[in-house]
């Protein structure tokens, strides 16, 4: 029996190095209401609360900028998300920056602790370094290391100060204690920008990543079915879909970080219709949608809604 799907809009950009992604979620609904297509209004949804005004705190640690507002920015969302998979609802979370995928990971964690949590990741970023290892400190290039309770030490090229410790060791445990997933039950698709601490900590926790090129020459079909196989003993699955995962030249330039060479809107679509199918998922996020970086007006955020409008009908 499918259940109702529940919006969760987490309108927060603190995780992030660039402004503006907090503003995708109402970049997506117009893109909707330009459509003339209500959406929007199908379903029931809950705002989750931010605290976007820590942004204009100043930074006093440059590897984990804004670490106590992130963690309680995921600590609410994880609730959320918790909290409407015990009602029986579908979450489909629209996120501001990416570190928020770590609340919502958290949360299905502690909604199911007991049952193994497999990850889809879509993105051209691995989101997987640590304040340990992370050139710039912005903590949406970190939720999966968290969700993996990875620090990555043997890649450390930074010193924390006691507060980004305290903290970080509090988000590695958002929900219940301890790693939300296991390596093995992680998967990339699209991930082609990533610093050195990651690729080393990515063929150390040997961590599939289908690249775009691999996807197109071996098959999409293919690629998603080696994914699922690989994912067969999780008994819930979350899908993460950075908008980013897209090629930029191709689609747009309204997000954070953009890179070229991703996916076309059509293929991300399959790839998360056919994950979907598997009767497995228990969550799907879209975050990075930076209307403000747009500069063919709102083409990112209605790309995104056409992704999302789409994945939707496969769910109800």
């Amino acid at each position: 029996m499918k259940k109702a799907i529940k919006i969760i809009k987490n309108r927060s950009d603190i995780g992030a190095g660039t402004r503006g992604s907090d503003m995708g979620i109402d970049a997506i609904e117009i893109a909707a209401i330009v459509k003339e297509n209500n959406f929007f209004s199908l379903f029931d949804f809950e705002d989750v609360a931010t605290e976007n005004e820590s942004i204009y705190n100043k930074v006093t640690n440059s590897f984990g900028k804004r670490i106590k507002s992130v963690h309680d920015q995921c600590t609410r969302l994880s609730e959320a998300v918790q909290r409407n998979l015990k009602d029986a609802k579908f979450p489909i979370v629209i996120s501001g920056d990416h570190s928020s995928a770590l609340g919502t990971i958290s949360g299905i964690k502690a909604a199911y602790p007991e049952q193994r949590l497999g990850v889809v990741w879509i993105d051209a970023h691995a989101d997987i370094h640590s304040p340990y290892t992370s050139p710039s400190g912005n903590i949406h290039g970190m939720p999966l290391a968290a969700a993996l309770s990875e620090d990555n030490m043997a890649c450390k090229i930074n010193t924390i100060d006691a507060e980004t410790e305290k903290y970080w060791k509090a988000m590695k445990n958002i929900g219940c204690e301890g790693a939300k997933v296991l390596a093995d039950d992680v998967v990339y698709f699209g991930v082609r920008d990533t610093e050195a601490p990651e690729d080393q900590q990515i063929e150390e926790l040997e961590i599939k990543n289908y690249m775009v090129h691999e996807v197109r020459y071996r098959g999409l079909s293919v690629c998603v079915n080696e994914s699922l196989e690989r994912l067969s003993n999780c008994d819930q699955i979350y899908i993460s879909f950075d908008v980013d995962s897209m090629d930029c030249d191709l689609i747009s330039y309204g997000t954070g970080t953009p890179v070229a060479k991703g996916f076309d809107q059509f293929e991300i679509i399959e790839i998360i219709n056919q994950i979907t199918a598997s009767n497995k998922v228990a969550a799907l996020e879209f975050v990075e949608v930076n209307p403000l970086l747009d500069f063919k007006g709102n083409k990112m955020a209605e790309t995104a809604f056409e992704v999302l409008d789409a994945v939707s009908k496969k769910l109800m």
